[in-house]
């Protein structure tokens, strides 16, 4: 589910389009959270659908550690990649902001972060290292979105959060150690989808 205050925007033909915040976001504001309403989807079911749903699910959904494909099931299947992202994930089934997002802004996140299945490049050049993003992604960058993570976590408790009672029974505890110790008890390289170790592809 994503953040309330968000709204659904056409950008242009290239980019299609975007979530906007409605309203300041501030850093440490979860900005989308798994919940039961979102569609989790099999490898094996999605390999029998027709091509024209397959396409469907490869732009708008992204795979878990487990290669399940995750449709979301609002706005948050419509967030646009950025290498300057203002919406990184965590490895407890949420993003969270990890700077202040100003009314009328776009949400993004790093696709490298997705378990994408090809490599792209980016249709915007954002004068960064990166100039691709790929499936293995998040084996090299874990650490650097780590560290952007245990920073907005800082913020976790002197925020307004709608989303929080969206957080997973299981996460509950980690989060607050991470939010009240400013120590990260799982790297978001856990969610790395292992291909080459699975049958499904």
């Amino acid at each position: 589910m994503m953040f309330p205050h968000t709204k659904l925007r056409y950008i242009n033909e290239q980019m299609g389009f975007g979530v906007f915040a409605t309203k300041f976001i501030p850093k440490g504001t979860i900005t989308w959270a798994l919940d039961d309403l979102d569609h989790i989807l099999e490898p094996q079911f999605v390999a029998k659908l027709d091509k024209p749903r397959r396409k469907f699910l490869n732009k708008y959904s992204f795979r878990n550690q487990n290669g399940q494909y995750i449709l979301c099931w609002d706005l948050g299947r419509y967030l646009n990649h950025s290498f300057h992202a203002n919406c990184i994930g965590t490895a407890y089934n949420f993003e969270i902001a990890i700077r202040d997002i100003l009314p009328g802004e776009q949400l993004t996140n790093d696709y490298g972060t997705l378990n994408i299945g090809t490599s792209f490049k980016p249709i915007s050049e954002e004068g960064t290292e990166r100039k691709r993003v790929n499936p293995d992604d998040l084996l090299y960058f874990y650490k650097e979105w780590d560290q952007q993570v245990t920073e907005a976590l800082k913020h976790f408790n002197d925020v307004e959060q709608p989303l929080i009672h969206l957080i997973r029974p299981e996460f509950k505890e980690k989060v607050m150690i991470a939010a009240k110790e400013h120590v990260l008890p799982d790297s978001i390289k856990n969610n790395y989808y292992n291909r080459s170790s699975k049958k499904q592809k």
